[in-house]
């Protein structure tokens, strides 16, 4: 593994797990994705092919690495990486955020020091999932906020988890 700086992971995930729908996430909050902006400014974010994908468009003021298998992959804007170490490489000394999907995150998670985590207080259909974190050992809340339900949106709350 190349020396890097810390690895930190941005996830947002329902009680359920759920993480994702329909290559989307199903539910909407603002102050989740403000939140996303300002933590991930300035930053590397690593990223699969249907996270990419997902995005609205090139998100400003960030590198876009995408880890994909698929080898004649491109897109506008996205650094092409088929493997962990290419990706940390090509981050270089950027603050790296690894931002998805489920199969990203589980490839980085052995390797992440920090994890910014969303949890809404629901329970969504979706078709893709993540299991909760801290199931494995090593990590310890360092921050939480809880934010109460409003204008119809869930009641949810930002977590930071850190490990050595």
């Amino acid at each position: 593994m190349t020396t890097n700086p810390r690895i930190n992971m941005i996830i947002a995930r329902a009680e359920n797990g759920v993480i994702g729908m329909d290559g989307g996430m199903p539910w909407h909050l603002p102050a989740d994705l403000k939140r996303f902006k300002k933590l991930t400014m300035g930053g590397a974010m690593i990223m699969g092919r249907k996270t990419f994908e997902s995005l609205p468009g090139r998100l400003p003021g960030r590198r876009h690495i995408v880890l994909t298998r698929g080898s004649y992959w491109k897109a506008d804007g996205a650094d092409v990486v088929h493997d962990v170490e290419s990706a940390l490489a090509l981050a270089g000394e950027d603050p790296v955020w690894v931002i998805g999907g489920a199969e990203i995150f589980k490839l980085f998670l052995p390797h992440a020091h920090r994890i910014e985590l969303t949890e809404l207080a629901i329970s969504p259909d979706g078709d893709t999932s993540l299991p909760d974190p801290r199931e494995e050992a090593g990590w310890s809340v360092t921050a939480t906020a809880e934010h109460p339900s409003e204008e119809g949106r869930p009641a949810y709350r930002f977590v930071t988890l850190e490990r050595d």
